[in-house]
């Protein structure tokens, strides 16, 4: 059999075997190793066609791990089905463990500025958007302005 595939592609040309899809829908192949029909030998190579094929359309995380891995050579055997549903519950526990540390240390850090323990978190309020025509000039304060080499002691009074 080996033999007959083995003419049909030297005769039509490279033959990529489907070698499984993923939950998003890329379809995974893999051509084999092979000679063409001047006796050149061809290694083999494995690919992705993309469900969303467009490269603008193209986002991080659009080809699962497992499968990214077995591409770039870093494994064998493409992943199994059992394999990538193991992983996805693995990684959906781990978000979930996260979320509730960040709960359980914002419930701490509450306690602890409640006891007074530590400092409240500063928060930095931004005046105004850089698109903004007022954004950068000089509002008129009430409040004492100056310079360190024009401050005179005295110079400035607040109101009564």
């Amino acid at each position: 059999m080996s033999r007959i595939s083995g003419v049909l592609r030297r005769a039509f040309g490279i033959v990529r075997e489907h070698v499984g899809t993923d939950a998003l829908g890329n379809q995974y192949y893999i051509v084999p190793e092979q000679k063409t029909w001047t006796g050149r030998h061809i290694r083999a190579k494995r690919m992705v066609e993309a469900a969303n094929p467009t490269e603008y359309e193209y986002i991080e995380g659009s080809i699962p791990m497992e499968w990214d891995a077995w591409i770039r050579g870093r494994r064998k055997e493409p992943p199994s089905a059992k394999e990538l549903l193991k992983n996805e519950l693995y990684r959906k526990d781990i978000k979930l463990r996260a979320k509730e540390m960040d709960e359980k240390d914002l419930t701490l850090q509450a306690k602890e500025h409640e006891e007074g323990l530590v400092a409240a978190p500063a928060t930095t309020v931004a005046k105004g958007h850089a698109s903004a025509a007022s954004f950068g000039k000089q509002e008129i304060s009430e409040d004492p302005t100056s310079t360190a080499n024009t401050f005179q002691p005295g110079s400035w009074l607040p109101k009564k």
